[in-house]
């Protein structure tokens, strides 16, 4: 029987025409939660938890949600409701400062933090895109990490990544050409530039960790 999440609230999954939300479904419902892939900013709020996933061009993302208006649902959620919020990938990407991909715009804002191509141009020895399972280095006291090691893999596919000389939110990052931000944790906000979903037992336990946060 399939469970609505930590005391039985609803997890809705931001369906904006930018996600991979079947695989991440699945991967809820193998954890017994049920996650409805929603567009409607009143399911949006009702949520006990939301998750805003991503696959594709930053700006074609938040050109769908301004569009749509979800960007402003999407801050309540996380300002004025105060829901826990996980961004995947894309999903990550978009709560930060903003992107140079498909020129300049501006994100959501909740992080100061940019997102910029990775630089094949002074490391010859990194593809583009970085694609596959790779290693995250994990802080300490991390919650979406909580009972695995220090050093996990996580898969991972994506040109663009998040980086900052400010380290106060960021519970994970990984080396490619350079170090860039994995994760970040900031209050009731998290975000994966891994894809949780699609990385075996260790996405099933940051999924879960996730559902348990409080």
């Amino acid at each position: 029987m399939q469970q609505q999440g930590k005391c039985g609230q609803m997890v809705v999954i931001v369906d904006y025409g930018m996600g991979n939300t079947y695989s991440l479904q699945s991967a809820f419902k193998y954890l017994g939660i049920e996650a409805v892939l929603s567009s409607d900013p009143k399911q949006i709020l009702k949520a006990g938890r939301v998750v805003l996933p991503g696959v594709g061009s930053f700006r074609r993302a938040m050109a769908n949600l301004r569009k749509s208006e979800l960007d402003r649902t999407l801050k309540d959620v996380m300002l004025e409701k105060k829901s826990p919020l996980l961004g995947i990938c894309l999903g990550m990407q978009l709560l930060g400062r903003s992107s140079t991909e498909d020129g300049f715009s501006e994100g959501l804002g909740l992080l100061d933090y940019p997102v910029e191509r990775f630089n094949a141009e002074c490391d010859k020895s990194i593809r583009i895109p970085h694609v596959g399972f790779d290693t995250v280095s994990v802080k300490k006291n991390t919650l979406l990490f909580r009972g695995l090691s220090r050093e996990v893999d996580f898969y991972f596919t994506h040109s663009y990544r998040m980086t900052s000389e400010d380290e106060s939110y960021i519970s994970g990052t990984c080396f490619y050409g350079g170090n860039f931000i994995a994760s970040f944790e900031k209050e009731n906000i998290f975000g994966t530039q891994f894809h949780p979903e699609k990385s075996q037992s260790n996405g099933l336990f940051v999924l879960k960790n996730f559902m348990e946060w409080e």
